[in-house]
């Protein structure tokens, strides 16, 4: 009814301004279309940026009102995003058109005894036969979710000690995969009487037997993990405040690495700037795309820092979307995206 009354209006207006010789000024707000609200700004650092996002690139706001969003993954064959929410045990879904809605609770933490912390979900990530495998905090394992909604554990565990709580993963071609595992889970941290590991490792679980051999403990807190395109390197996250770095390892015939090496430092950034290195993911062309300090931080394969998505709120992850050229952001309450001239590795 509305709609027709302004087209009512607009119609008379017009006629009498034939009639009249006069000119007639609609407001401009009849015609106005409403905004996208957005995420902070883009920061550009170096010319290669521009070749990875368009120069009238705005990160949009998609969702918000959430405690810690987390882990953001694309459903190739359902068309929509899932992403968790650690302190709510819940992974949401937000698909086009429709919103956000409730895809899993709980995520992860299936225990009796209400607990507080952060026991949910954290990182999700698809395989290969498209199923949603989630690293449990609560639950402190890797699981995979399946048809029935159940969740099938593949691995909990390393020389016999439970894990402190798997936090965010990456799957190699062959299906071995390879976690992170902090204890941002346990309600004290390093001090919590729970923790039976004396370190905070990162893992690879063979595809073929499903055993869990330690790759690294070197960390103090290892977060997000991802692998270069050509799967030589395996980059890990540290999210230390006082020593806020990325580390690249060569990856070996056998999977297992090597030495690692320090990749970017942002140690003084984190001293001023919302956030830590967290969750990240790798462009095809092998740029790191990786939440730090400010938002997500775009780095070239050298770790030159061409630019940031400065969201303005402690930013966690990314994730590859759609056709491969959208970037979906989880910062702290909001979930964001951005649409680039790049595609993810995989897509």
């Amino acid at each position: 009814m509305i709609s027709r009354c302004v087209s009512f209006l607009i119609s008379r207006s017009a006629v009498l301004a034939v009639f009249a010789g006069t000119v007639v000024s609609l407001p401009s707000a009849l015609f106005a279309q409403e905004k996208t609200p957005t995420l902070g700004v883009i920061e550009r650092i170096a010319p290669a940026f521009d070749e990875l996002v368009p120069k009238d690139a705005q990160v949009e706001k998609l969702a918000d009102g959430f405690d810690w969003s987390e882990g953001p993954v694309w459903d190739r064959k359902g068309g929509f995003l899932l992403f968790s929410d650690v302190p709510l045990n819940t992974v949401f879904k937000w698909t086009e058109g429709k919103g956000v809605s409730v895809f899993k609770k709980p995520s992860g933490y299936t225990g009796a005894v209400a607990r507080g912390g952060e026991p949910g979900s954290n990182g999700l990530i698809m395989d290969h036969q498209g199923r949603l495998v989630l690293c449990q905090h609560g639950d402190r394992r890797i699981a995979r979710l399946e048809a029935d909604g159940s969740f099938t554990t593949i691995a909990d565990h390393y020389d016999g000690k439970r894990f402190n709580s798997p936090n965010d993963g990456a799957f190699k071609s062959n299906g071995d995969f390879y976690f992170t595992d902090p204890p941002y889970g346990l309600l004290g941290l390093n001090k919590d009487p729970a923790k039976e590991l004396g370190f905070n490792g990162v893992y690879r679980v063979s595809a073929k037997d499903g055993a869990v051999t330690l790759l690294t403990k070197e960390m103090t807190f290892p977060n997000g993990i991802a692998f270069s395109p050509d799967e030589k390197t395996l980059y890990v996250a540290n999210s230390d405040p006082r020593m806020a770095i990325w580390k690249a390892f060569p990856v070996k015939d056998d999977g297992t690495l090597g030495e690692g090496r320090v990749f970017a430092d942002v140690t003084s950034l984190a001293a001023t700037k919302k956030g830590l290195p967290d969750g990240m993911k790798v462009d095809a062309k092998g740029n790191l795309f990786a939440s730090g300090p400010g938002g997500i931080l775009v780095m070239s394969p050298e770790g030159t820092h061409l630019g940031t998505f400065a969201t303005g709120e402690a930013t966690a992850n990314c994730g590859w979307g759609g056709d491969g050229s959208t970037l979906y952001i989880t910062a702290d309450m909001y979930i964001g995206r951005v649409k680039l001239t790049t595609k993810g590795n995989g897509f």
